[in-house]
């Protein structure tokens, strides 16, 4: 059996959003391989003296990955844990793994997200709404006129901003997207909206409400929800 993969999402932060079957593969696998948020969620499920531990950055993700593989010994497992939902948000990094690894040797576990407990925790259904991240770093131009198209539409939002520490320009956080909102023609004090940050994390968990036009030179944490919704 060649060497095998796991893609696990471990949900948004709190151990009880972790599904079982996510459970197992962490357990069954030889390589951990996450951010150390992600990493320090399920920490009390990793066995060190047996499996080994690697926290990536956005530096060192790419290297990482590849030496892991080229370490890796047939028959062995190696799991890299995702924040939330593996197929939200993280596609960039998905479609590397499979290249490296094989796509018939890589296994995706889904898992809980946090627009998921941002939709319940709003009442704000996902069946009925625009959701989109911006937590990406290709070109975002295209998904902000369609956030534009879509509140002009009535539709309710539910997004992932984007924090880039490297290049304040590249922000889109909440700030960023008020003033934008409003400079494409939204009124922005008639758009009801929530912010959650560290959601399911009981200790340090918040939730903002008010308008858009109030988050104008707010700061929020990189681990945050947005959603938008009308005046009904």
């Amino acid at each position: 059996m060649p060497k095998r993969l796991y893609t696990i999402g471990v949900g948004p932060g709190s151990i009880k959003y972790i599904t079982d079957i996510a459970r197992e593969a962490i357990y069954k696998s030889r390589y951990i391989i996450g951010y150390k948020y992600t990493i320090s969620a399920v920490e009390s499920l990793i066995d060190k003296n047996k499996q080994e531990i690697y926290v990536i950055s956005l530096k060192n993700q790419e290297e990482l990955y590849q030496y892991i593989y080229d370490r890796m010994k047939d028959e062995e497992y190696c799991a890299v844990l995702f924040t939330g939902d593996v197929n939200f948000s993280e596609s960039e990094v998905v479609d590397r793994l499979l290249e490296i690894f094989g796509e018939k040797n890589v296994e995706i576990i889904p898992g809980i997200s946090s627009i998921q407990i941002a939709a319940a925790r709003s009442k704000v259904p996902l069946d009925k709404a625009h959701v989109v991240t911006f937590h990406v770093t290709t070109d975002i131009e295209q998904k902000k006129k369609e956030l534009v198209r879509s509140i002009i539409l009535r539709k309710d939002i539910i997004l992932l901003p984007r924090p880039w520490p490297s290049d304040s320009e590249k922000n889109f956080m909440q700030s960023e997207i008020a003033i934008f909102l409003k400079e494409n023609g939204i009124d922005t004090s008639n758009l009801n909206v929530w912010v959650f940050e560290h959601l399911t994390n009981d200790s340090k968990e918040t939730v903002f409400r008010g308008k858009v036009s109030d988050l104008e030179g707010l700061k929020f944490s990189d681990l945050s929800v947005v959603v938008i919704d009308h005046i009904r």
